[in-house]
């Protein structure tokens, strides 16, 4: 169970100034927990510890960071349990889906370790007429500095870990900014990161009110911006952010292409754990199912018979797949959006009704293209499906969005996958699965609206680097 309050993090140290944050318990709505927050003034002193320990960190040798990062994956195994019940509890994400989350932090967390004496650079060969004769060329990556992060609510743990870890790889000072909502995961990341010898003021994790929280984009002192969360905040972060890079995973409404030759038990299988996963609310969850015609009716009952065998109630229960979403207020705009498509013509198959911030699974078609439920990002458990008679049909369908993170694609034809990889406008392309796979090593990541830059750990730490080249002139005569 969760303790009854926890402090915010300030320059490695825990400080308890007040309890104003309650959390709450997402399916009983009750308080949980209370956590302390964070002011303007905080954050202002959490931003000069960075400054203070930009050169500490960037000494750390290679193997000391190794050696941290090594410390959190033992100590997030032993911790594991408390963990996933915190996510349950302070998200409403079903006990085996935050255990599975919890697993990923490991990986996350476990892949940084390795990757932390691996960053190398490059020799380069500089004679390429003869004005560079003579000359030798080299680069190595150095840290960028003071990093700030700011992390969703939906995957409060490995989301966050995807711009801590990659940090503490190659020697960054960050402080930290969890969603209200969901700031335990991140504490708990933060009480572990207390127990190691990164340098003072290495890291803060400081839970705030957006209002307050203006410095975390606006300070000049920060050296890099990475925000995970709705396209509207992040873009707008990015214009106020200045002169500092900013990394943005943003939203999407991501489509499944499922072909004439596709395997329809494993497809339906896949696509269930797509659309309904931790109750759809991932941004790449799949929300547009796109379906060859003369599969169509087959593959539509079967989805419609297995979104009714989903077991939804208390995300604590064993059985239980479709939890609450994170508040009533959510569930009430996808409602409202799933009565806007069936006025304008869609058909809703199965699921549709609110209770409280439990909304049910709900498949829907014939939706028009320009209602939210297909243009926007439902981030629900609500997925729409529609007919396709050619691949060519498909792809551009897919790409009618304003978003660009994943797609996924059931087919055997390899002539097929390799159109869909040359023409799809989008970050990664799942073949054989759901758009929603996702494994913690690889560049994640989007276009167009839904976002700039990649996750995954080295690519990450490339974002958080930068290059300083080197080069060396031999003058001509010279005797070695």
């Amino acid at each position: 169970m969760l303790k009854k309050s926890y402090p915010y993090y300030l320059a490695n140290e825990p400080v308890a100034p007040n309890t104003d944050l309650e959390v709450t318990d997402k399916y009983t709505g009750e308080v949980a927990t209370r956590v302390a927050m964070a002011d303007a003034k905080v954050i202002d002193q959490a931003i000069a510890a960075t400054v203070e320990a930009t050169t500490p960190m960037a000494e750390l040798p290679p193997y000391e960071r190794q050696s941290i990062l090594n410390h959190c994956v033992k100590r997030f195994t032993e911790r594991a349990d408390e963990l996933a019940m915190s996510l349950c509890i302070e998200a409403g994400k079903p006990i085996k889906d935050s255990r599975g989350e919890v697993s990923r932090l490991i990986d996350t967390f476990r892949i940084a370790a390795e990757e932390s004496v691996r960053m190398g650079g490059e020799i380069m060969n500089l004679e390429i007429s003869p004005r560079a004769r003579g000359y030798r060329g080299m680069f190595k990556r150095v840290p960028i500095g003071p990093c700030s992060f700011i992390s969703p609510f939906n995957f409060p743990l490995n989301l966050a870990a995807h711009k801590v870890a990659p940090a503490i790889a190659v020697g960054c000072p960050f402080i930290l900014k969890p969603a209200s909502r969901t700031p335990i995961g991140a504490l708990i990341i933060g009480e572990v990161l207390a127990e190691t010898d990164l340098p003072q003021g290495a890291f803060s994790i400081l839970p705030c009110h957006r209002d307050g929280a203006d410095l975390f984009t606006t300070d000049d002192r920060l050296k890099l911006l990475s925000f995970t969360g709705s396209p509207e905040v992040g873009w707008d972060l990015k214009a106020r952010a200045g002169k500092k890079p900013v990394i943005l995973e943003l939203g999407g409404n991501a489509a499944c292409i499922v072909d004439a030759d596709a395997d329809l038990k494993d497809a339906t299988e896949r696509l269930i754990v797509g659309a309904f996963y931790q109750s759809g609310q991932s941004c790449i969850g799949v929300q547009r199912i796109l379906i060859h015609e003369s599969i169509y009716s087959q593959l539509s009952d079967m989805l419609v018979v297995a979104t009714k065998k989903l077991v939804a109630g208390d995300p604590k229960n064993e059985k239980t797949f479709i939890g609450p979403m994170i508040s009533e207020k959510e569930a009430e705009r996808l409602e409202i959006w799933i009565k806007q498509a069936k006025s304008a013509g869609g058909k809703i198959l199965c699921g549709g009704k609110r209770d409280g911030a439990m909304l049910e699974a709900t498949l829907m078609e014939e939706v028009p293209q320009d209602q939210p439920m297909c243009a926007e990002e439902a981030f629900g458990p609500v997925a729409v499906l529609s007919r396709f008679s050619t691949f060519e049909e498909a792809l551009k369908r897919t790409n009618d969005s304003r978003f660009g993170l994943q797609a996924g694609i059931f087919t055997r034809d390899i002539y097929k996958i390799q159109k869909a990889w040359d023409e799809l406008e989008v970050g990664g392309i799942i073949i054989g699965d759901v758009p929603s796979w996702r494994v913690d090593n690889m560049p994640y990541g989007g276009v167009k609206d839904s976002g700039l830059g990649r996750e995954g750990i080295r690519f990450a730490m490339e974002d958080m680097t930068e290059i300083r080249n080197l080069v060396v002139r031999t003058p001509p005569g010279v005797e070695l």
